[in-house]
């Protein structure tokens, strides 16, 4: 079973890894673990992905099925996200909604697009109970 001492490994295609730096680290503020020509390593709010580099880009994404993302236990994280993401410019693929209001799983997200167009969603539950 997972501890919180083991990490979760996601690898996604990158296009172009200085784009893809500037908006994972600069931009969201994750730590570059390791950079190679062909792929960049992150910390990724504590789990790790790695961008490799790929010709083979979606250019026209849909949310479902395939994204990725952070569910925050607390509600000033997921503020304080928002706000770094809209100071510095990211690109929102969804701006911030409401889903399933009035339903226990109801909850605040907004969804961000990387330079690839890999689409990140960060969620925050009223109740913390539905983040599972």
């Amino acid at each position: 079973m997972r501890t919180t001492d083991d990490v979760f490994h996601l690898a996604i295609p990158a296009q172009d890894l200085d784009q893809t730096y500037e908006f994972y680290v600069a931009g969201l503020g994750c730590k570059l673990a390791r950079r190679y020509a062909d792929r960049i390593t992150l910390d990724f709010f504590g789990d790790q992905v790695v961008c490799h580099l790929s010709e083979e880009v979606d250019e026209s994404p849909g949310l479902y099925p395939r994204h990725f993302g952070v569910t925050f236990r607390h509600k000033e994280d997921w503020e304080r996200l928002l706000r770094l993401a809209r100071n510095r410019k990211l690109e929102f693929f969804a701006e911030p909604f409401r889903r399933f209001e009035g339903r226990s799983e109801e909850h605040e997200t907004f969804v961000l697009a990387d330079p690839t167009h890999n689409l990140l969603e960060f969620k925050y539950y009223d109740d913390p109970r539905m983040m599972y």
